[in-house]
Protein backbone atom coordinates (compact mmCIF):
# COMPACT_ATOMS: atom_id res chain seq x y z
CA UNK A 1 0.00 0.00 0.00
CA UNK A 2 0.99 3.39 0.28
CA UNK A 3 4.24 4.47 2.37
CA UNK A 4 1.92 6.74 4.76
CA UNK A 5 -0.40 3.50 5.31
CA UNK A 6 2.50 1.31 5.69
CA UNK A 7 4.32 3.39 8.19
CA UNK A 8 0.99 3.87 10.00
CA UNK A 9 0.08 0.26 10.36
CA UNK A 10 3.85 0.09 11.51
CA UNK A 11 3.81 2.64 14.18
CA UNK A 12 0.29 1.19 15.59
CA UNK A 13 1.60 -2.52 16.42
CA UNK A 14 4.55 -1.78 18.44
CA UNK A 15 3.17 1.39 20.15
CA UNK A 16 0.32 -1.28 21.01
CA UNK A 17 2.74 -2.93 22.86
CA UNK A 18 5.26 -0.21 24.21
CA UNK A 19 6.20 0.13 27.80
CA UNK A 20 5.17 3.32 29.46
CA UNK A 21 7.86 5.80 28.48
CA UNK A 22 8.80 4.36 25.60
CA UNK A 23 5.72 5.29 23.31
CA UNK A 24 7.98 7.82 21.07
CA UNK A 25 10.60 5.26 20.96
CA UNK A 26 8.37 2.21 19.46
CA UNK A 27 5.98 5.13 17.33
CA UNK A 28 9.56 6.39 15.63
CA UNK A 29 10.85 2.67 15.28
CA UNK A 30 7.91 1.00 13.66
CA UNK A 31 6.60 4.11 11.62
CA UNK A 32 10.49 3.46 9.70
CA UNK A 33 10.29 0.10 10.01
CA UNK A 34 6.93 -0.08 8.62
CA UNK A 35 8.14 1.82 5.33
CA UNK A 36 11.68 0.15 5.08
CA UNK A 37 10.83 -2.47 2.70
CA UNK A 38 9.53 -0.62 0.02
CA UNK A 39 12.85 0.86 -0.45
CA UNK A 40 14.11 -1.57 -2.99
CA UNK A 41 12.46 0.85 -5.09
CA UNK A 42 15.59 2.06 -5.13
CA UNK A 43 17.11 -0.89 -6.92
CA UNK A 44 16.80 0.15 -10.67
CA UNK A 45 18.74 0.12 -14.05
CA UNK A 46 18.75 2.65 -16.33
CA UNK A 47 19.67 0.09 -18.94
CA UNK A 48 16.77 -2.26 -18.13
CA UNK A 49 13.38 -0.32 -17.43
CA UNK A 50 11.61 -3.71 -16.46
CA UNK A 51 14.60 -4.27 -13.42
CA UNK A 52 12.68 -2.54 -10.92
CA UNK A 53 9.43 -5.16 -11.05
CA UNK A 54 11.53 -7.62 -10.90
CA UNK A 55 12.60 -6.16 -7.00
CA UNK A 56 10.32 -4.28 -5.89
CA UNK A 57 8.06 -6.42 -3.24
CA UNK A 58 10.73 -9.43 -3.90
CA UNK A 59 13.80 -10.21 -0.88
CA UNK A 60 12.57 -7.14 1.18
CA UNK A 61 9.04 -8.34 1.70
CA UNK A 62 9.84 -11.84 2.01
CA UNK A 63 8.81 -13.12 5.19
CA UNK A 64 12.38 -14.38 5.89
CA UNK A 65 13.79 -11.82 5.73
CA UNK A 66 11.42 -9.42 8.09
CA UNK A 67 14.68 -10.39 10.96
CA UNK A 68 17.02 -9.55 8.73
CA UNK A 69 15.53 -6.19 7.93
CA UNK A 70 14.20 -5.09 10.99
CA UNK A 71 17.79 -5.37 12.19
CA UNK A 72 18.99 -3.10 9.65
CA UNK A 73 16.56 -0.64 10.04
CA UNK A 74 17.35 -0.66 13.80
CA UNK A 75 21.02 -0.06 13.36
CA UNK A 76 20.71 2.39 11.63
CA UNK A 77 17.87 4.38 14.09
CA UNK A 78 20.36 3.58 17.18
CA UNK A 79 22.76 5.07 15.43
CA UNK A 80 21.43 7.86 14.15
CA UNK A 81 18.88 8.57 17.15
CA UNK A 82 18.77 5.47 19.94
CA UNK A 83 22.64 5.98 20.74
CA UNK A 84 22.20 10.17 21.62
CA UNK A 85 18.48 9.10 23.66
CA UNK A 86 19.63 6.23 25.36
CA UNK A 87 17.47 3.92 23.43
CA UNK A 88 18.24 0.05 24.53
CA UNK A 89 19.41 -1.45 21.21
CA UNK A 90 17.42 -4.67 21.92
CA UNK A 91 14.18 -2.60 23.04
CA UNK A 92 14.92 -0.72 19.21
CA UNK A 93 15.14 -3.88 17.48
CA UNK A 94 11.82 -5.24 18.75
CA UNK A 95 9.90 -2.44 17.88
CA UNK A 96 11.62 -2.33 14.20
CA UNK A 97 10.74 -6.21 14.48
CA UNK A 98 7.56 -5.19 15.20
CA UNK A 99 6.85 -2.47 11.98
CA UNK A 100 8.70 -4.22 9.28
CA UNK A 101 6.45 -7.56 10.09
CA UNK A 102 3.12 -5.51 8.95
CA UNK A 103 4.27 -4.30 5.68
CA UNK A 104 4.45 -7.28 3.86
CA UNK A 105 1.62 -8.94 4.72
CA UNK A 106 -0.56 -5.26 4.31
CA UNK A 107 1.06 -5.31 0.61
CA UNK A 108 0.11 -8.94 -0.26
CA UNK A 109 -3.83 -7.79 0.78
CA UNK A 110 -3.44 -6.00 -2.47
CA UNK A 111 -3.46 -6.81 -6.00
CA UNK A 112 -0.41 -5.84 -7.14
CA UNK A 113 1.57 -9.03 -6.04
CA UNK A 114 4.61 -9.81 -2.93
CA UNK A 115 6.78 -12.65 -2.78
CA UNK A 116 6.26 -13.38 0.42
CA UNK A 117 7.71 -16.87 -0.18
CA UNK A 118 11.29 -15.41 -1.88
CA UNK A 119 13.95 -17.53 -1.92
CA UNK A 120 11.51 -20.42 -2.07
CA UNK A 121 9.45 -19.39 -5.30
CA UNK A 122 8.59 -16.11 -7.06
CA UNK A 123 4.89 -16.81 -6.53
CA UNK A 124 3.50 -13.22 -6.61
CA UNK A 125 0.50 -13.29 -3.52
CA UNK A 126 -2.16 -11.40 -4.16
CA UNK A 127 -4.94 -11.18 -1.94
CA UNK A 128 -7.14 -8.39 -3.61
CA UNK A 129 -9.21 -7.87 -0.70
CA UNK A 130 -7.92 -3.67 -0.05
CA UNK A 131 -7.23 -1.12 -2.41
CA UNK A 132 -3.58 -0.12 -2.36
CA UNK A 133 -4.94 3.14 -1.43
CA UNK A 134 -7.92 3.32 1.37
CA UNK A 135 -8.49 6.02 3.52
CA UNK A 136 -10.76 3.62 5.77
CA UNK A 137 -7.80 2.02 6.49
CA UNK A 138 -5.04 4.93 6.66
CA UNK A 139 -7.07 7.75 8.79
CA UNK A 140 -7.94 5.39 11.52
CA UNK A 141 -4.58 4.60 11.96
CA UNK A 142 -3.19 7.97 12.31
CA UNK A 143 -6.20 8.95 15.03
CA UNK A 144 -4.96 5.93 16.60
CA UNK A 145 -1.20 6.29 17.01
CA UNK A 146 -2.00 10.26 17.62
CA UNK A 147 -4.01 9.07 20.40
CA UNK A 148 -2.20 6.75 21.77
CA UNK A 149 0.89 8.93 21.64
CA UNK A 150 -0.98 11.75 23.57
CA UNK A 151 -2.88 10.23 26.01
CA UNK A 152 0.12 7.94 26.64
CA UNK A 153 -1.88 5.00 26.22
CA UNK A 154 -1.87 1.73 24.58
CA UNK A 155 -5.43 1.51 23.72
CA UNK A 156 -6.47 4.09 20.72
CA UNK A 157 -3.49 2.36 18.72
CA UNK A 158 -4.53 -1.29 19.64
CA UNK A 159 -8.29 0.02 18.15
CA UNK A 160 -7.27 0.98 15.14
CA UNK A 161 -4.95 -2.15 14.44
CA UNK A 162 -8.32 -4.01 15.49
CA UNK A 163 -10.36 -2.23 13.35
CA UNK A 164 -7.28 -2.82 10.57
CA UNK A 165 -7.91 -6.23 10.53
CA UNK A 166 -11.89 -6.23 10.53
CA UNK A 167 -11.96 -4.23 7.33
CA UNK A 168 -9.53 -6.57 5.66
CA UNK A 169 -11.61 -9.49 6.84
CA UNK A 170 -14.72 -7.67 5.63
CA UNK A 171 -12.56 -7.20 2.16
CA UNK A 172 -11.87 -10.82 1.86
CA UNK A 173 -15.61 -11.05 2.18
CA UNK A 174 -16.71 -8.12 -0.05
CA UNK A 175 -14.16 -9.39 -2.87
CA UNK A 176 -15.82 -13.33 -2.71
CA UNK A 177 -19.53 -11.81 -3.10
CA UNK A 178 -17.88 -9.47 -6.09
CA UNK A 179 -16.37 -12.73 -7.42
CA UNK A 180 -19.72 -14.48 -7.55
CA UNK A 181 -21.71 -11.53 -9.32
CA UNK A 182 -19.14 -11.56 -12.04
CA UNK A 183 -19.65 -15.75 -12.19
CA UNK A 184 -23.68 -14.91 -12.28
CA UNK A 185 -22.72 -12.33 -14.90
CA UNK A 186 -20.65 -14.28 -16.71
CA UNK A 187 -23.09 -17.22 -17.40
CA UNK A 188 -25.44 -14.44 -18.50
CA UNK A 189 -23.46 -14.30 -21.29
CA UNK A 190 -22.64 -17.64 -22.15
CA UNK A 191 -19.42 -17.70 -20.91
CA UNK A 192 -17.70 -20.45 -19.01
CA UNK A 193 -14.63 -18.35 -17.20
CA UNK A 194 -10.93 -20.17 -17.62
CA UNK A 195 -10.39 -17.47 -14.27
CA UNK A 196 -12.43 -14.90 -12.32
CA UNK A 197 -10.28 -12.23 -10.52
CA UNK A 198 -12.79 -9.33 -8.40
CA UNK A 199 -10.43 -6.66 -7.20
CA UNK A 200 -11.18 -3.08 -5.75
CA UNK A 201 -11.33 0.12 -7.31
CA UNK A 202 -9.78 3.15 -5.85
CA UNK A 203 -10.07 3.99 -2.27
CA UNK A 204 -13.22 1.53 -1.27
CA UNK A 205 -14.35 -1.88 -0.78
CA UNK A 206 -17.80 -1.23 -2.61
CA UNK A 207 -16.91 -1.16 -6.13
CA UNK A 208 -14.83 -4.54 -7.87
CA UNK A 209 -13.43 -4.24 -11.02
CA UNK A 210 -14.02 -7.76 -12.37
CA UNK A 211 -11.66 -9.63 -14.84
CA UNK A 212 -12.41 -12.85 -16.47
CA UNK A 213 -11.24 -14.95 -19.27
CA UNK A 214 -13.15 -16.93 -21.96
CA UNK A 215 -11.59 -18.45 -24.55
CA UNK A 216 -8.79 -15.72 -25.66
CA UNK A 217 -10.72 -12.89 -24.38
CA UNK A 218 -10.60 -11.27 -21.27
CA UNK A 219 -13.72 -9.68 -20.43
CA UNK A 220 -13.84 -6.23 -18.03
CA UNK A 221 -16.56 -4.88 -15.71
CA UNK A 222 -17.51 -3.54 -12.72
CA UNK A 223 -19.71 -4.50 -10.09
CA UNK A 224 -21.39 -2.41 -6.82
CA UNK A 225 -21.75 -4.13 -4.22
CA UNK A 226 -25.57 -3.37 -1.90
CA UNK A 227 -28.36 -4.44 -1.20
CA UNK A 228 -29.26 -4.37 -5.14
CA UNK A 229 -25.93 -4.95 -6.61
CA UNK A 230 -25.30 -2.56 -9.69
CA UNK A 231 -23.50 -4.44 -12.96
CA UNK A 232 -21.69 -1.32 -15.26
CA UNK A 233 -20.99 -3.53 -18.55
CA UNK A 234 -17.54 -3.05 -19.86
CA UNK A 235 -15.68 -4.18 -22.81
CA UNK A 236 -13.43 -7.06 -24.16
CA UNK A 237 -10.00 -7.64 -25.57
CA UNK A 238 -7.98 -10.59 -26.93
CA UNK A 239 -5.30 -11.95 -24.66
CA UNK A 240 -2.24 -11.90 -25.42
CA UNK A 241 -0.83 -13.93 -28.26
CA UNK A 242 2.41 -13.80 -29.53
CA UNK A 243 2.36 -15.44 -32.65
CA UNK A 244 -0.96 -13.55 -33.51
CA UNK A 245 -0.46 -10.29 -32.31
CA UNK A 246 3.49 -10.06 -32.24
CA UNK A 247 4.16 -11.97 -35.53
CA UNK A 248 7.24 -9.98 -36.27
CA UNK A 249 9.00 -10.57 -32.43
CA UNK A 250 12.03 -13.17 -32.48
CA UNK A 251 11.32 -15.65 -29.59
CA UNK A 252 15.15 -15.41 -28.69
CA UNK A 253 14.97 -11.58 -28.46
CA UNK A 254 15.83 -9.25 -25.35
CA UNK A 255 12.25 -7.75 -25.95
CA UNK A 256 10.77 -11.24 -26.42
CA UNK A 257 12.32 -12.39 -22.99
CA UNK A 258 11.05 -8.40 -21.68
CA UNK A 259 7.67 -9.73 -22.23
CA UNK A 260 7.81 -12.89 -20.60
CA UNK A 261 9.04 -10.76 -17.44
CA UNK A 262 6.01 -8.24 -17.74
CA UNK A 263 3.59 -11.56 -18.15
CA UNK A 264 4.97 -12.80 -14.62
CA UNK A 265 4.84 -9.29 -12.81
CA UNK A 266 1.25 -8.50 -14.35
CA UNK A 267 0.36 -12.42 -13.50
CA UNK A 268 -0.49 -13.43 -17.13
CA UNK A 269 -3.14 -10.26 -17.56
CA UNK A 270 -1.87 -8.91 -20.81
CA UNK A 271 -3.57 -7.84 -24.19
CA UNK A 272 -2.07 -5.28 -26.49
CA UNK A 273 -3.56 -2.37 -26.56
CA UNK A 274 -5.80 -1.99 -29.88
CA UNK A 275 -4.92 1.64 -30.62
CA UNK A 276 -0.95 1.13 -30.13
CA UNK A 277 0.10 -2.29 -31.58
CA UNK A 278 3.09 -1.82 -30.54
CA UNK A 279 2.25 -1.65 -26.66
CA UNK A 280 1.37 -5.07 -24.51
CA UNK A 281 -1.49 -3.61 -21.52
CA UNK A 282 -1.61 -4.63 -17.99
CA UNK A 283 -5.16 -5.17 -17.49
CA UNK A 284 -5.07 -5.38 -13.47
CA UNK A 285 -5.51 -1.79 -12.94
CA UNK A 286 -7.50 1.01 -14.56
CA UNK A 287 -9.06 4.27 -12.90
CA UNK A 288 -12.95 3.54 -14.06
CA UNK A 289 -13.25 -0.80 -12.85
CA UNK A 290 -15.58 -1.35 -15.91
CA UNK A 291 -12.88 0.18 -18.70
CA UNK A 292 -9.81 -1.57 -20.32
CA UNK A 293 -7.33 1.74 -20.11
CA UNK A 294 -4.18 0.72 -17.89
CA UNK A 295 -1.89 2.43 -15.57
CA UNK A 296 0.90 1.02 -17.18
CA UNK A 297 2.32 -1.03 -20.13
CA UNK A 298 5.52 -1.69 -21.85
CA UNK A 299 6.14 -0.64 -25.84
CA UNK A 300 8.55 -3.18 -28.15
CA UNK A 301 10.42 -2.01 -31.21
CA UNK A 302 10.40 -4.08 -34.08
CA UNK A 303 13.51 -2.52 -35.15
CA UNK A 304 15.67 -2.62 -31.90
CA UNK A 305 14.54 -6.00 -30.73
CA UNK A 306 17.87 -6.80 -29.18
CA UNK A 307 17.16 -3.50 -26.93
CA UNK A 308 14.97 -3.77 -23.56
CA UNK A 309 11.19 -2.62 -23.87
CA UNK A 310 10.11 0.99 -23.22
CA UNK A 311 8.05 1.22 -19.63
CA UNK A 312 5.33 3.58 -20.16
CA UNK A 313 2.79 4.51 -17.38
CA UNK A 314 -0.15 5.70 -18.80
CA UNK A 315 -1.84 7.56 -15.61
CA UNK A 316 -4.15 10.45 -16.19
CA UNK A 317 -7.85 11.43 -15.80
CA UNK A 318 -10.48 14.07 -16.48
CA UNK A 319 -13.31 15.46 -14.74
CA UNK A 320 -15.55 13.04 -16.93
CA UNK A 321 -13.78 10.17 -15.92
CA UNK A 322 -13.81 11.59 -11.96
CA UNK A 323 -17.53 12.01 -12.11
CA UNK A 324 -18.16 8.30 -13.72
CA UNK A 325 -16.04 6.73 -10.96
CA UNK A 326 -18.44 9.06 -8.39
CA UNK A 327 -21.74 7.52 -10.21
CA UNK A 328 -20.41 4.04 -9.47
CA UNK A 329 -19.47 4.79 -6.15
CA UNK A 330 -22.97 5.92 -5.60
CA UNK A 331 -24.83 3.42 -7.91
CA UNK A 332 -25.45 5.92 -9.94
CA UNK A 333 -26.01 6.02 -13.69
CA UNK A 334 -23.12 6.85 -15.55
CA UNK A 335 -23.06 10.61 -17.13
CA UNK A 336 -20.86 9.35 -20.07
CA UNK A 337 -20.42 6.41 -22.01
CA UNK A 338 -17.05 4.14 -20.72
CA UNK A 339 -14.33 4.49 -23.80
CA UNK A 340 -12.61 0.68 -23.72
CA UNK A 341 -9.75 0.40 -26.20
CA UNK A 342 -11.57 -2.70 -27.77
CA UNK A 343 -14.43 -1.86 -30.54
CA UNK A 344 -15.88 -5.16 -29.07
CA UNK A 345 -18.04 -4.62 -26.95
CA UNK A 346 -19.45 -7.15 -24.29
CA UNK A 347 -23.14 -8.69 -25.22
CA UNK A 348 -25.80 -6.95 -22.96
Amino acid sequence: MDPLTQGSLGAALPLSAAKRGEQTMAMICGFLAGMAPDLDVLIRSSSDPLLFLEYHRQFTHSLVFIPVGAALVSLALWGIFGRRRGWAPMRVYLYCLLGYATHALLDACTTYGTQLLWPFTDRRFAWNNVSIIDPLVTIPLIVGIVFGRWRQTPWPPRAAFVWVLCYLCLGVLARDWAREEGYVLARSRGHTPLHLEAKPSFANIILWKIVYRDGDRYYVDAVRLGPRPRVYPGASVAALDLSRDLPWLDPTSVQARDVERFRWFSMGYLAVDPHQPGRIMDLRYSLLPNEIRPLWGIELNPTAQQEHVLYTTLRGTDRDTLASLVAMLRGRDLPLTPRPPSNSPVPP
